[in-house]
């Protein structure tokens, strides 16, 4: 059952219907993300809850709608977010927890433009040429998140801290890309580049008919270690977040490495399976990201 502690004093509580349906979108989409939240103090718990119902709902907009459709979802979604951030929301209970979390946190609408950015990539079925075109998507739809949550935490390390942060949100996605590969093919989307498949020689036939084959697997392995370069990399970040979200980041960011260990244990055959950790997993993890994160400062 959901727990609203109330927050510090010096920020008001959210709206308790608005944060109970946010809290209900995070727990249903992402386990990982929802172990990572409840490490954070009340207030800034129900801020980062905010902020992935928001980010969630535009990822709605354009996966559960075709066509027209689609764009007119993605259209209003956005502009949801900024009458939200201007002060205006809407009834919806995702739209006014939003509010309330950019009335209190310096959270950037750019962040929330870039999103809407590469939520329009899906829509219209964006061709990635080379690694910088998927760079640039895990940055959009992944990356910008890590510039909402870091002030909500609080942070030091100016625009260092957020560079790192944006990088282990793009490992984060890279990392989905990568466990999707069958699933996105279903929805008529190629995000591995095309320069790599020919540099591994993977035809897009062979990915259409789900082969793992050797090529495949040696292509799977490079984005795999690249992914974990990413992740090594934002990790340096986390030390620079302030009290105990560090745990909730790192956490969920060991958890999300995971995917890439059950990945290579299915031998890549992202077709036929979903590669996952399991929350007992997870939990035996937990006290490896306290270890990690013990000596930073409050």
């Amino acid at each position: 059952m959901l727990n609203l502690v109330s927050p510090p004093p010096a920020v008001p509580p959210p709206p308790a219907e608005a944060a109970r349906h946010c809290w209900e979108v995070t727990r249903q989409h992402s386990r990982t993300f929802s172990l990572g939240s409840r490490f954070f103090p009340a207030g800034q718990r129900e801020a980062v809850w905010a902020v992935y119902a928001a980010c969630r709902e535009g990822d709605d907009s354009v996966d559960e709608c075709r066509g027209d459709e689609a764009e007119k979802a993605l259209a209003a979604w956005w502009a949801r977010v900024q009458a939200a951030f201007a002060g205006r929301p809407s009834s919806h209970p995702t739209d006014r927890a939003l509010a309330w979390a950019a009335a209190h946190w310096p959270i950037p609408l750019a962040a929330f433009e870039e999103l809407h950015e590469g939520l329009q990539m899906d829509l219209h079925g964006h061709r990635y040429r080379d690694l910088d075109d998927l760079a640039l998507y895990c940055r959009r739809v992944a990356g910008v998140v890590g510039f909402m949550i870091a002030p909500i935490c609080g942070y030091s390390g100016g625009e260092e801290t957020l560079r790192r942060a944006l990088r282990l949100g793009q490992a984060m996605q890279l990392t989905n890309v990568l466990r999707d590969v069958g699933e996105d093919l279903e929805r008529g989307r190629i995000y591995l580049p095309e320069s790599l498949l020919r540099e591994y020689g993977v035809s897009r036939a062979a990915l259409q008919e789900g082969r793992v084959t050797p090529e495949y697997r040696a292509l799977m392995r490079d984005l795999s270690a690249l992914a974990r370069r990413w992740y090594a990399e934002g990790r340096t970040g986390i030390p620079c977040l302030h009290g105990r979200a560090r745990i909730g980041v790192q956490a969920a960011a060991r958890a999300y490495e995971g995917i890439l260990d059950d990945l290579a244990r299915g031998d890549f055959d992202n077709f036929r399976r979903r590669a996952h950790v399991s929350g007992t997993r997870k939990l035996l993890m937990l006290p490896q990201a306290w270890w990690e994160v013990r000596g930073s400062p409050p």
